[in-house]
């Protein structure tokens, strides 16, 4: 490419036979980019380089001597080891477009990174070497390394500042607010391991695999840099989940952001057996079972601009029919919201939620599926409730996140450990106050309401659509309806939705009409005052989506004396929830349209997540 380069440069004049011979001497021995040595030696001028690049590329050529002071906020899109490394300079942004100075515009590699990093489609403009240089280190400066560290305190193998990894895969952390973030290549990496000794085939299932050559496979430096870069971009991008999946003809890697899964990265095929070793090494899985589901956890200490940050990482691996599908789940104390005032209740609900939480028996359920925040709920009530004069024990599989002043238990189904065994347990322990982590049975379900009826405090969940229905769901577990009606004290359904970017804010100009916003479930009065729906323009800091973090909906059903009464004659869930509905109890519907009225998200997420 470069002898091509130079034959152009003299097929348009620009430099003779003589220099170029000399350029390329220079260029064998130091290294570097012709054009770079060319304009070093006086050869050309660099806006003579410049506008023949453009010419040959067929690419808007960009003088960033001239160019205009450069927004801070669009030089932040792209991390600082990144522009170093691939010698790239975001120049503005526009919409999901992010327009890329470059010294090379045909290195898709340098695109698909920055693609990769910011979420935007890239339209590239040439510039020169030597200006990109000067321009990145004007916007930039120095960048600063981030290292992983396992619980001894060791730098994990390839990560940055490592010795055995090579500089172009350090880690760097500009996402993060303090110095800077460096990718890796994924093009690199496969080159990488097309050059290794151990060759990256699939194993067949019926050859005989020893755990010496998956451990071998899932050493290698590149492996490392791969799955710790996926790690750390995870952390960066805000992900509350991880999935890692393999199929017949292709490999998958996505994030779920805000509720959502995004494609952050399709590796190549050859790479599944060393990443699933990789990650199960870290998980300290066993790398020789492929026939069955395992679940672990991996825990890095995080040194990000000199701060320490611990990051949890459920693992869980499932064989699938094309390899094991992994999924880890972040679990970032850091991002623990324990003040119930801010997760999202209702004034109403707040205000019954803690009325009964603060009883010193009874039962308080939350329910939601997968994902909901239930635990978040249940952390932030017994947090509330955690006093020295007070005993809380938990029950929890997995343990989550760790309290001081709290008994935590983890539960081990192998070994006879389960909810039922630990409950039995507790309640020879003394217990004020008692966590299940999850009601899955009558055995557990029928000791839990035995507490709750001798003067314990039982706080769990279950998997229900709303409040009402979980009533029906006790039942149907074999619960007789007295000790139903005797021991819950309230019950709250909650949902997650997306919130809409505080940044970018703004009144959709495609208001809905009326009609449309009394079928959602407006009332009439809401509507004759006026229904102002907000959304998001998408910016930087959403990375475009018009959505950051999340908030929740709320349904808290409070048992009453009608209620109560109801349950033990048999009343089905729907008329439960219209006795709940004339209790005051608002319904997940209404919680979401509340937060459409205060701006807080949007119709399209409160339908997605709730129904009439």
């Amino acid at each position: 490419m470069a002898s091509k380069l130079g034959e152009m440069l003299v097929k348009a004049q620009l430099i003779n036979d003589v220099q170029l011979e000399e350029a390329l001497k220079i260029q064998r021995r130091e290294g570097g980019k012709l054009g770079s040595i060319v304009v070093r030696q006086g050869f050309c001028s660099d806006q003579d380089i410049v506008s023949f690049l453009g010419m040959q590329y067929g690419v808007p050529a960009a003088d960033l001597e001239q160019w205009p002071p450069i927004d801070p906020a669009v030089t932040a899109l792209v991390p600082s080891d990144l522009a170093h490394r691939h010698k790239v300079l975001p120049l503005q942004r526009s919409g999901n477009v992010l327009t890329l100075a470059m010294s090379d515009p045909t290195d898709i590699f340098a695109m698909d990174d920055v693609r990769f990093h910011t979420g935007y489609n890239i339209d590239p403009v040439v510039s020169s070497e030597t200006g990109l240089v000067r321009a990145i280190e004007k916007y930039y400066g120095g960048s600063s390394a981030l290292r992983l560290r396992d619980d001894a305190g060791r730098v994990s193998p390839g990560a940055a500042g490592s010795a055995d990894a090579p500089a172009k895969a350090s880690f760097d952390a500009n996402a993060f607010g303090q110095g800077a973030e460096e990718v890796i290549n994924l093009k690199d990496l496969e080159d990488e391991l097309e050059n290794t000794e151990t060759q990256y085939d699939t194993f067949d299932e019926e050859e005989n695999i020893t755990a010496e050559a998956l451990a071998k496979k899932g050493e290698e430096a590149p492996v490392v840099r791969l799955v710790n870069m996926v790690l750390i971009d995870a952390i960066r991008k805000g992900a509350s989940d991880i999935h890692i999946e393999p199929y017949e003809k292709s490999y998958r890697i996505r994030f779920r952001i805000d509720g959502l899964l995004m494609e952050v990265m399709r590796p190549s095929l050859k790479l599944k057996d060393p990443v699933t070793s990789r990650v199960k090494i870290l998980a300290k899985l066993n790398i020789a079972e492929k026939r069955l589901p395992q679940d672990g956890r991996i825990k890095l200490r995080v040194n990000l601009g000199g701060q320490q940050k611990v990051i949890d990482y459920r693992v869980s691996v499932l064989p699938t029919l094309f390899g094991e599908k992994i999924v880890l789940r972040l679990l970032d104390s850091d991002k623990l919201m324990l003040d119930l005032t801010k997760l999202g209740f209702e004034p109403e609900s707040l205000v019954a939620w803690d009325r009964q939480i603060s009883k010193p028996y009874g039962m308080v359920l939350v329910t939601g599926p997968t994902g909901s925040g239930k635990t978040n709920t249940l952390y932030s009530s017994i947090a509330k409730l955690n006093q020295p004069d007070v005993n809380i024990m938990t029950a929890e599989d997995p343990v989550e996140f760790n309290f001081a002043g709290i008994n935590q238990v983890q539960m081990k189904e192998q070994i006879g450990l389960n909810f039922a065994a630990a409950l039995r347990s507790f309640l020879r322990q003394d217990p004020n106050i008692i966590l299940v982590g999850e009601i899955r049975d009558f055995e557990t379900a029928e000791i839990a309401i035995k507490a709750s009826l001798t003067g314990h405090l039982v706080l769990s969940t279950l998997h229900t659509n709303d409040a009402p229905s979980t009533i029906s769901r006790l039942m149907n577990m074999g619960v007789e309806p007295f000790l139903v009606a005797t021991s819950v004290n309230i019950i709250c359904a909650q949902r997650l939705v997306r919130r809409i970017c505080a940044k970018c804010k703004e009144p959709d100009p495609h208001q809905p009409p009326t009609e449309a916003l009394a079928k959602i479930g407006f009332t009439e009065e809401e509507i004759r005052r006026g229904v102002t729906v907000m959304k998001g323009r998408g910016c930087e800091v959403c990375n475009g989506k018009g959505y950051k973090g999340r908030v929740g909906l709320y349904e808290v059903l409070e048992m009453s004396e009608t209620l109560r009464d109801m349950i033990l004659t048999g009343a089905s869930a729907m008329e439960l929830r219209e006795q709940g509905i004339k209790d005051g109890m608002i319904t997940l519907r209404r919680s979401g349209l509340r937060k459409v009225l205060d701006g807080v998200t949007t119709i399209e997420e409160v339908v997605r997540e709730t129904v009439l």
